[in-house]
């Protein structure tokens, strides 16, 4: 049974940062996509940044230059290096892990992120 468990949230001023990590357990078997959403007050969920086994990496636009993903599979461990937080970053942070060519097949409990103004 494959789990995540997300970690590092609080609450940080504007133009702070944060650095979240999402640990795995369980074993997923060949190639996969690590990815972190967000979901803010009345929004919809949405996808934050990505990065594949191989290293390839995804962002929105909207964290472009200020998020960085990475993941070290040894430690079975990804992480979201946010820098220069906006009171728009608030949500609960996700994180998921998913085959190519589909949508997350787990994710993890969330964990919130405020940034005050």
């Amino acid at each position: 049974q494959v789990q995540l468990v997300e970690s590092g949230g609080g609450l940080v001023q504007a133009g702070g940062s944060l650095r979240l990590s999402c640990v795995l357990s369980g074993r997923i078997f060949g190639f996969n996509i690590m990815g972190w959403y967000r979901q803010g007050p009345g929004n919809e969920r949405e996808l934050v940044a990505e990065v594949g086994s191989g290293g390839k990496t995804n962002y929105a636009d909207s964290v472009k230059g200020r998020f960085t993903i990475s993941r070290d599979d040894a430690k079975n461990t990804m992480y979201l290096q946010m820098n220069s937080l906006k009171p728009e970053d608030t949500a609960v942070y996700y994180c998921s892990v998913r085959r190519p060519l589909r949508s997350p097949d787990y994710w993890g409990q969330g964990t919130q992120v405020t940034v005050s103004s």
